[in-house]
């Protein structure tokens, strides 16, 4: 689950964000009937995540790159690494699997277990029961703290509904990406933490032999989502830094540098957010939707290397944005 517009305020993915733009320039997206993008009418299926990944990467118009896939994003990742060998230059994976519970031949004991389970989030989503509220996040983060289960479950009631949210775990429950596990051509590193209680850390190392030359770090952490606070984080912060080779940074960094990263449209949407235009203003002027206008703000946000629209506007005008006449 994700929110472009909240995740950076979340405890849950603030910390995650920050690292990936660290160093890089970093373009995320909602997964379908999540945060910003459809919520009705959506067909959910792995091979709709997958074709949904690439929309993104060719619309975003970039030929070579790094790829991160989570969970059930971990299985998308791999697939779409397999199929564009050309495209991704290092693949790295936290919590995957290379098959879901009811891939291949479930057992009626596995089947009524997932079943339980998805009526467990669907309670969870619509209960206002605290007690309720917290079996999801006690799955995912059994060693959170209580503010972040109550970040944990705001964010999932502002990112979906809980009819799209067991559609696309039954969707992801289904995939297996073990054959396509076989093709990656490129540098591959696996995490997963030891008591990792949504994908055991067996089916993280099952997938870590498939990949060739894949290199497989155990974390030692009870949490799937894991938390600024834990040492895990911090080996996971360390490890991915070393294994990434790093992009031009940002901090200190000549404007020309990133500046000639921005597409002709997200010129334009940043000449006018740093006019100081909000997005309603700004759709309108460009004859774009406004959420147009915010899924550009946001992928400008991480090519700057930058938390805030108002970070965004400071480095615009030291670059000379905001100084032509509004439209």
């Amino acid at each position: 689950m994700s929110h472009l517009k909240f995740d950076w305020d979340s405890p849950i993915w603030r910390h995650w964000l920050s690292l990936f733009a660290q160093d890089h320039t970093l373009i995320r997206y909602d997964l379908r009937g999540c945060g910003l993008s459809d919520r009705e009418r959506v067909e959910f299926s792995f091979e709709r995540f997958v074709e949904d990944l690439e929309a993104v990467v060719d619309a975003a118009g970039i030929r070579r790159f790094a790829l991160f896939g989570i969970s059930g994003g971990g299985a998308t990742a791999v697939a779409y690494a397999a199929r564009h060998p050309d495209r991704v230059t290092h693949l790295v994976l936290h919590g995957a699997f290379g098959r879901g519970r009811l891939a291949g031949n479930p057992t009626p004991k596995q089947i009524e277990e997932t079943e339980l389970h998805l009526k467990a989030i669907e309670l969870g989503f619509e209960s206002d029961n605290a007690g309720m509220r917290q079996f999801y996040p006690s799955i995912r983060m059994p060693d959170g703290s209580a503010e972040q289960y109550r970040a944990f479950n705001d964010l999932m009631r502002l990112a979906t509904t809980s009819a799209n949210y067991s559609n696309i775990l039954r969707a992801f429950f289904r995939a297996t990406t073990d054959e396509a596990a076989a093709h990656i051509r490129c540098p591959t590193m696996i995490f997963h933490s030891r008591e990792d209680g949504v994908i055991p850390f067996d089916e993280g190392r099952s997938l870590a032999a498939l990949i060739p030359g894949g290199n497989f770090v155990p974390l030692e952490s009870r949490n799937h989502l894991l938390v600024e606070e834990e040492p895990a984080w911090k080996q996971f912060d360390k490890e991915l830094c070393e294994f990434l080779p790093k992009s031009p940074g940002r901090k200190g960094e000549a404007p020309s540098l990133w500046l000639g990263e921005l597409t002709p449209r997200e010129s334009d949407v940043l000449e006018l957010v740093a006019q100081g235009l909000d997005n309603s203003t700004i759709g309108q002027q460009l004859g774009i939707s406004e959420r147009t206008v915010r899924n550009n703000v946001s992928i400008i946000l991480s090519k700057l290397g930058v938390n805030s629209r108002a970070q965004a506007i400071v480095q615009a005008r030291e670059a000379g944005f905001g100084q032509r006449n509004s439209r």
